[in-house]
């Protein structure tokens, strides 16, 4: 493998456009790749305005290749997007948890599956528009993962699941900028049309960004309305399927107590949506599960941390510990708020990833 080659994802945004650049003006030899990952059910590609790998996004991440002056191809990756992101989204649902859907992309779409095309094609690396920074530790003998200079824009989040050999072969040249507003000045200064392009939200596969209707449309199982109870198990109200709703959350859920409520908990066995009010919805615990450290190989004895529990959440003080069966039981300091099962707890000593892993349930 040719180690000056790279293969970087080209969403159309204006992130991954100037990454491509900074690689090229770096020496690399830069090849664009956008993957065509999601699509509607007659197998289209989906327009979304504002979404990733759109059509319109393919022909931006075309327009800025040509004006760089470097190779883009459009690869499919439907079927494994499908299988690995869309069906498990579903699946998580149908379980009573939240699912992060681009903890999964990265996982087994971008730093696995396009990994090994790159490597395929003789790239020695792959690289994205991702805000984080990857550096080798000569003591360690590992390679770290570290938090981007752009607080703001900070991904470590999404990218806890990153093995020693994926952070090997990954570049990640935007880590180092202070804010997102430097690199839309540079694609400014080339002349790029994604300069000003909005950053893309929500779900890139739900069209409406409804995604209860998403899942009910694409499930192979059946949603059924049950029951709202309270805490002691007292019927308060009918809900509309237990996909529709989330820990913690409160607007949209159609019953009116004569007071505030709030999801506690989700029991897809009793069909049942849990609702209490706001303090029931803290806990100073956790057990997660399919741990991935990057910092230490494993953890063997208690360690102080800072742990977040959802991507734009502050981290909170901990401390974990090593359990059987690659589980981890997570005590917060202080009670922390809608502690969610299916979410990512990711865990850092400063700046820097240790590891992370997902939520099973709370206490």
């Amino acid at each position: 493998m040719d180690k000056k080659k790279v293969v970087i994802g080209m969403s159309g945004g204006v992130d991954s456009s100037v990454a491509a650049y900074l690689l090229k003006k770096q020496g690399y030899d830069v090849i664009g790749v956008t993957m065509q990952i999601w699509q509607d059910k007659d197998g289209n590609a989906v327009e979304k305005e504002g979404g990733c790998c759109s059509l319109s996004a393919v022909e931006d991440a075309r327009m800025v290749c040509n004006k760089l002056s470097i190779p883009h191809y459009v690869m499919n990756f439907k079927d494994i997007f499908k299988e690995k992101v869309i069906d498990y989204f579903i699946d998580e649902y149908g379980q009573g948890k939240t699912p992060n859907p681009c903890i999964a992309c990265n996982r087994y779409v971008k730093f696995e599956e396009l990994l090994r095309r790159a490597n395929s094609l003789g790239a020695y690396y792959v690289s994205t528009g991702h805000y984080g920074t990857i550096v080798y530790n000569e003591e360690k003998d590992r390679y770290l993962l570290k938090k981007s200079d752009a607080a703001e824009k900070d991904q470590t989040y999404a990218l806890y699941n990153m093995t020693q050999e994926q952070l090997k072969h990954t570049l990640m040249p935007l880590g180092e900028f202070n804010n997102k507003d430097e690199v839309r000045e540079i694609a400014r200064e080339l002349g790029l049309i994604v300069a000003d392009k909005p950053d893309s939200q929500e779900i890139c596969f739900v069209e409406d960004d409804n995604y209860g209707k998403f899942i009910e449309e694409n499930a192979d199982y059946k949603i059924k309305p049950g029951n709202f109870v309270d805490t002691k198990g007292k019927i308060v109200g009918e809900h509309k399927g237990i996909t529709n709703y989330t820990i913690g959350q409160r607007k949209g859920l159609g019953i009116a107590l004569g007071k505030p409520v709030y999801v506690i908990d989700i029991n897809p066995e009793k069909n049942e949506v849990v609702v209490g009010e706001n303090k029931e919805v803290f806990a100073t615990e956790l057990i997660a599960d399919d741990i991935n450290f990057i910092s230490i190989e494993k953890l063997t004895e208690p360690m102080k941390v800072s742990a977040k529990i959802r991507y734009n959440s502050k981290g909170q003080e901990a401390t974990i510990y090593p359990l059987k069966n690659n589980k981890i039981k997570v005590e917060f300091e202080n009670a922390v708020r809608a502690i969610t099962p299916g979410q990512s707890v990711v865990f850092y000593d400063g700046d820097l990833v240790i590891g992370g892993g997902t939520i099973i349930r709370s206490k």
